[in-house]
């Protein structure tokens, strides 16, 4: 029995002592006991709950490490441009056939347009005769087929001038042949002579009209003028005599090879009101790789200044953003000041300051933005001082509907019992204002801001697009898409406008889901 008893007094020793442990561990003075959540994790707690905000959060994450990240990532710069070599028609010279008198002259002061519509007054009247202009007697003559010399009467020996239908080019470079020279070239076509004298010096002439001296071609006459567009380009006697040949057998192009032995490819269109045929050149010419396709090196292709869109898909996302943040934080700023004052001071104050909300509100926003974009346009206002302008226009435009938010909560919050306590121990009045009634305004703040952000983006979009946001080099996405104002670009490249547009739809949307995953998280009442 003494055995049983002692037993039975060891086993309640034991149990008292299990009671006892387990006292210790759950009591009342153990953190263990009750575990609950601050405020702050409670709000992060309900976020992640919501599917639809955590997928708005993962969207926005990627756009930010996609703009901020990927532009030191990208091996291209904002602004670099890319060329490509393109074969290209290019005005290289013109044909023209003399159907009219041409004059030829040592120098235009020699016989001036006055004296020459005076000569054609008079050459209607026969074929010689005289005239007078300025106080100068003229006589002229006619000295072979087409060809009519015009004297002045203190030199009836050497003509001032030459009415032909031929002209006299060089064989061998652009410079103009001495007035004599030609005179004398042109006499001897004229009359088809087989050769003439010039300074002493026997020269030959063809009937086709080319001058040589002995075995070398010095010049040639012929009623066709063939001049180069550029003043340093010389067009070589055969390149005359092929551009001819195919004119008079009717091609529309020839192929001409030159003394160097570069071949190139020439078209010919002519314009019947002025007689002249237009010779165009087929060159390779280094071009700006506009509009090029997606591809290894440009994944998303390039734009119409050959700039690589990835690139700017990215500067342009961390351009966008920029001016998002920074527009809500100055129209925030200014709209927690004046509407704390407002909800805390009442009276006068609150009706001053409400009267400027309303004031604002009647503004009308998008005429201001235009008419201050087109000033900026006139003035050629640098394109990042006026992207700073951009964004102070938006934060002061925009700071009313939050003056009204916050003075509204203010005014619910400053009659409770804390803010009577704070006044009660003379706390000043800015301090209230600031340290007290604003943090508690700051839920409803975020979720504001969070939601404001969208609408910025957009509006900063819109007025890119418009021509009146951001300005070339910068990159945005909507001056990006600014590029499918043209139906071509449209419709045939889609990789210029829906990356830029796939990036600013999600962005927006992802700001409002995390805005409603806010509020909802700040306040569960509203999913009732």
């Amino acid at each position: 029995m003494a055995d049983e008893k002692t037993k039975d007094l060891i086993s309640q020793e034991i149990n008292a002592q299990g009671q006892s442990a387990e006292e210790s561990e759950y009591s009342l003075n153990d953190d263990r006991r009750v575990r609950t959540l601050s405020p702050t994790a409670l709000v992060v707690k309900r976020f992640l709950r919501n599917r639809v905000a955590v997928t708005g959060l993962v969207i926005l994450a990627f756009m930010f490490v996609f703009s901020f990240i990927g532009g030191f990532v990208s091996p291209y710069r904002e602004d670099q441009l890319f060329y490509r070599y393109d074969s290209q028609n290019k005005q290289y010279a013109a044909l023209t056939e003399n159907t009219e008198l041409r004059y030829l002259t040592e120098s235009d002061s020699d016989f001036p347009s006055v004296a020459r519509a005076k000569f054609v007054l008079a050459q209607k009247q026969g074929k010689e005769g005289t005239f007078e202009s300025g106080g100068t007697n003229y006589s002229f003559k006619e000295e072979g087929d087409g060809l009519i010399a015009i004297y002045a009467e203190s030199d009836p020996s050497n003509p001032v001038a030459l009415a032909t239908y031929d002209t006299v080019s060089s064989s061998t470079s652009n410079e103009k042949l001495p007035f004599g020279f030609q005179h004398a070239i042109l006499v001897a076509a004229t009359n088809d002579q087989p050769s003439f004298t010039y300074e002493g010096k026997t020269y030959t002439i063809d009937d086709g009209g080319t001058v040589m001296d002995g075995d070398v071609e010095v010049a040639y006459a012929s009623r066709y003028v063939a001049q180069a567009i550029m003043p340093d380009v010389f067009l070589t006697r055969s390149f005359k005599e092929q551009l001819l040949e195919a004119v008079e057998s009717g091609d529309k192009d020839f192929v001409f090879t030159d003394e160097d032995g570069t071949t190139a490819e020439y078209t010919l269109s002519y314009d019947a009101s002025k007689s002249t045929w237009s010779v165009l050149q087929s060159t390779s010419t280094r071009v700006f790789d506009t509009y090029s396709s997606p591809s290894a090196e440009h994944w998303l292709g390039t734009d119409r200044n050959g700039m690589d869109m990835l690139t700017r898909l990215m500067y342009g996302g961390r351009v966008s953003l920029y001016i998002g943040f920074i527009v809500v934080f100055i129209e925030t700023a200014i709209g927690v000041v004046l509407g704390g004052i407002s909800g805390y001071c009442g009276g006068w104050v609150d009706n001053l300051i409400m009267r400027a909300v309303d004031v604002f509100y009647c503004i009308p926003s998008m005429p201001i933005i235009i008419i201050l974009g087109a000033t900026m346009d006139a003035m050629r206002v640098d394109p990042q001082v006026r992207m700073l302008y951009l964004m102070l226009l938006l934060g002061f435009l925009g700071w009313a509907g939050i003056a009204r938010l916050v003075r509204g909560q203010i005014l619910s919050l400053r009659e409770q019992e804390f803010m009577t306590a704070a006044e009660a121990t003379g706390i000043r009045a800015s301090r209230r204002i600031f340290r007290h009634l604003i943090p508690n305004v700051i839920p409803q703040l975020i979720v504001t801001m969070t939601m404001s952000l969208g609408s910025t983006i957009i509006t900063e979009a819109t007025l890119s697009f418009l021509g009146l946001g951001v300005k070339f080099p910068f990159a945005s996405w909507g001056n990006i898409i600014n590029d499918v104002n043209d139906t071509y670009v449209l419709t045939n490249y889609w990789f210029i406008w829906i990356p830029a547009g796939v990036c600013l739809l999600a962005t927006v949307l992802a700001f409002n889901l995390v805005g409603d995953g806010l509020r909802d998280a700040f306040d569960p009442k509203m999913k009732r």
